[in-house]
């Protein structure tokens, strides 16, 4: 699942939250079923986490990170950790300080699912890499999943990663919930739309969502299900995912 929403939009807080790193005021959050704040080793015994942050220690080694992390999980595999680092092409001697983005990435990827996670909250995992960088890590998370027993929640500001692999996505803005659905069903079921503003009715502009008017032109988006009830005059398109985020906020903004 993406997990998608402008700066501040609430997505690091929402995974802070369920990962009990933070203090709810309200609410619950189950993970596999199990609330994670009475179930919260359970949970984490299952689950692999990477932030935008890299935590180890910058004068350690992987062998470092190894000795310090396998206590921690009842599951840790370290023969599968060395076989991620032999496939990731880690350099084994080389410290943290002196390791390319790319290379701490996929180090905290070879941790994460070393102790058989079922589930993996990535935060920003992609953000910094190159797009040779960016497409090797898709692969790696395609791969991962695709028995059908793990799942991934994406965090990302890059919306086109996950047109190639998000099975779901979820939009918030400001923590209100947008979408929460298939991927292929939010892109299907809008458009983007264009015109000349004197052929926009009343009823019209009710329907167009993040409605943006200047002298020569209008363009927003709507539901697809309005395309047979406009004007021919009236260009529409297929949305990007970062359209659709565009436009939803709009909305909201003009709304309140």
């Amino acid at each position: 699942m993406g997990f998608v929403g402008q700066n501040g939009a609430g997505k690091t807080t929402t995974i802070r939250l369920i990962l009990n790193m933070l203090k709810r005021n309200g609410g619950e959050i189950k993970v596999f079923g199990l609330d994670n704040i009475n179930n919260d080793l359970e949970i984490k015994q299952n689950t692999g986490v990477i932030f935008d942050d890299l935590f180890f220690m910058e004068m350690w080694k992987i062998n470092d990170i190894e000795n310090a992390i396998m206590n921690f999980f009842s599951l840790w595999d370290g023969k599968l950790f060395r076989q991620y680092i032999n496939k990731f092409g880690l350099p084994v001697d080389k410290k943290m300080k002196d390791l390319s983005r790319g290379m701490k990435i996929k180090l905290m990827l070879a941790v994460a699912m070393s102790h058989n996670a079922k589930l993996l909250l990535l935060d920003e995992p992609t953000s910094g890499l190159d797009p040779v960088a960016r497409n090797e890590l898709l692969e790696i998370f395609k791969e991962y999943i695709s028995g059908g027993e793990r799942s991934i929640l994406f965090s990302t500001h890059i919306t086109s990663d996950l047109e190639k692999i998000a099975d779901y996505i979820t939009l918030i803005d400001h923590g209100k919930l947008l979408y929460s659905g298939k991927t292929n069903e939010l892109i299907k079921d809008y458009f983007i739309v264009r015109g000349s503003p004197d052929i926009l009715s009343a009823e019209l502009k009710r329907n167009i969502i993040g409605l943006t008017i200047n002298q020569s032109v209008f363009v927003g988006m709507v539901k697809s299900s309005m395309l047979q009830n406009i004007p021919r005059e009236i260009v529409s398109g297929i949305p990007s995912i970062d359209e659709i985020l565009i436009y939803f906020s709009k909305g909201i903004n003009k709304d309140e």
